[in-house]
């Protein structure tokens, strides 16, 4: 029995390593190609490391190709519309979960429903609107629909945690005079804050990542966002893969300090709305 325990933990060990392996390399290849020179990225042997070590690809990102101004653009349309999904999220997730009201399972269904509907197949009428509403090229061509995409996912992980939290606690606030959104703020608010990282890192994640909106409404320069600007890198011709590495690995700094920040606050929330939805 323990040498079959000794093995089975051996062979989990192997096939964790093997999994990391198979997802930090790829990352370790682009952070080190962007640290490598023309020459270096070019080489017909590939090179592990860096040698010699250059920031050429960073200066052509940012002083070539206006990366400095795409990500001002993506973090303006990502944090708008992170808290709009937040703002509008929390108050229908707790109406769903704690609230007395008549429709909730169609409601949630229809949420549902939403949630996987692709955003292609409704690309052409949303550039439509956006054309009649005078609104391509601008900030809230993208902001609006990011909020509405992403708001149904937020619903449903905010209604999960609300259900979690006990009964008595809303019961005191009634004791004390407060009406349903004191109460929401002063009381339940500060207990779900793990719900609410959790619905707001996914939900910045997908507005800093989306592509197929942000390349449809704006076409102007000044207003693309991340992942269009790197897939407009370069020329028909020529691919600078230095200046792609260099600027795909800005793009996924944020992401990942947004992780590793708030990774306990995430699977709380996470496993919150698993157990209790």
């Amino acid at each position: 029995m323990r040498k079959r325990t000794l093995g089975h933990r051996i062979g989990l060990a192997i096939a964790c390593a093997l999994t990391a392996l198979f997802v930090v390399l790829p990352i370790y290849w682009m952070v080190a190609t962007s640290f490598k020179t023309d020459a270096g990225v070019s080489a017909p042997s590939p090179q592990w490391f860096p040698n010699p070590l250059s920031a050429e690809s960073y200066v052509n990102a940012f002083v070539n190709n206006s990366f400095g101004r795409y990500i001002l653009n993506s973090v303006v349309v990502a944090i708008a519309a992170t808290i709009i999904v937040l703002a509008l999220g929390t108050l229908a997730g707790y109406a769903l979960g704690r609230l007395p009201m008549r429709g909730k399972f169609t409601t949630l269904m229809l949420l549902l429903m939403i949630s996987v509907f692709p955003a292609i197949a409704v690309i052409a009428p949303l550039y439509l609107l956006m054309r009649e509403l005078d609104w391509l090229n601008s900030y809230q061509a993208l902001i609006l629909p990011y909020a509405a995409f992403n708001l149904p996912f937020a619903i449903w992980i905010l209604r999960n945690y609300f259900l979690g939290i006990p009964r008595e606690m809303e019961e005191m606030g009634r004791i004390d005079g407060a009406n349903p959104l004191r109460t929401l703020w002063s009381i339940i608010l500060p207990m779900a804050l793990p719900g609410l990282f959790t619905a707001g890192v996914f939900t910045f994640t997908a507005c800093w990542t989306e592509f197929l909106m942000a390349l449809s409404f704006n076409s102007s320069n000044d207003f693309r966002t991340i992942p269009v600007g790197i897939a407009l890198f370069g020329s028909p011709h020529i691919t600078p893969y230095g200046t792609l590495f260099a600027a795909s690995t800005v793009a996924v700094l944020p992401i990942a300090i947004l992780v590793l920040v708030f990774r306990k606050s995430m699977v709380s929330g996470l496993t919150s709305g698993a157990v209790k939805g």
